[in-house]
């Protein structure tokens, strides 16, 4: 039986991530690893707890498509159009970081910021009353098989993090990284990973954004 996450358990994950922690979560695809994306001291302890390079960049994720658009006021209709189209759902788009926003996440590339929001599933869904942002990658070792249930988060991660969610089994594909930062220029786009979404369904999803 899937576990059934309580606004309790949504209270416990946004109170770790604000007041510093980090955090082991269920999504819509694998289970994840979480801090504020504005705290460097917690991303530095959350890439140690995975042995992730340091140069690489961690997505943004937003429990609301509402929020991540109210948090990205510089984004044109034309990006949103797309946005929306895409999200919530298993995707990381890529997107220019025209504001400098959440640089701890950003890592060596500042222009460019990743966005996800997950399409969550009914057992997920007190997950939506957390308003704030959080820096995530999955829960694994750096390089190593992304988890689709909570055993199968090194113990060691689980152990360091401060609040750990059991969300049950997960489909267990990565989202799909589809760089829309030369959207607005132009219309371009690029899969640049093929993950829980097809490409050719990204490609009619943003043709209906048109």
């Amino acid at each position: 039986m899937t576990p059934l996450l309580s606004s309790e358990d949504a209270e416990r994950l946004r109170a770790c991530v604000v007041g510093g922690g980090v955090a082991v979560f269920p999504t819509d695809t694998v289970y994840g690893i979480c801090c504020d994306p504005d705290d460097a001291p917690a991303a530095r302890r959350m890439y140690q707890l995975k042995g992730r390079p340091a140069t690489r960049p961690a997505a943004v994720m937003f429990f609301a498509l509402e929020h991540a658009l109210g948090a990205l006021p510089e984004l044109s209709d034309f990006e949103r159009g797309a946005l929306s189209a895409l999200l919530p759902g298993p995707v990381t788009v890529l997107l220019e970081n025209r504001s400098s926003r959440f640089l701890p996440a950003c890592r060596s590339d500042p222009a460019t910021v990743g966005l996800r929001v997950p399409w969550l599933p009914q057992s997920l869904h007190a997950l939506h009353a957390i308003a704030e942002p959080v820096m995530q990658s999955s829960a694994n070792i750096s390089g190593e098989r992304d988890a689709r249930t909570l055993e199968q988060v090194p113990l060691a991660v689980r152990e360091g993090a401060d609040v750990v969610l059991d969300g049950g089994t997960l489909p267990g594909t990565p989202s799909t990284v589809v760089d829309l930062r030369d959207y607005q220029a132009s219309g371009s786009w690029y899969v640049l990973r093929e993950g829980a979404l097809a490409a050719e369904a990204v490609r009619e999803l943003l043709r209906g954004a048109v």
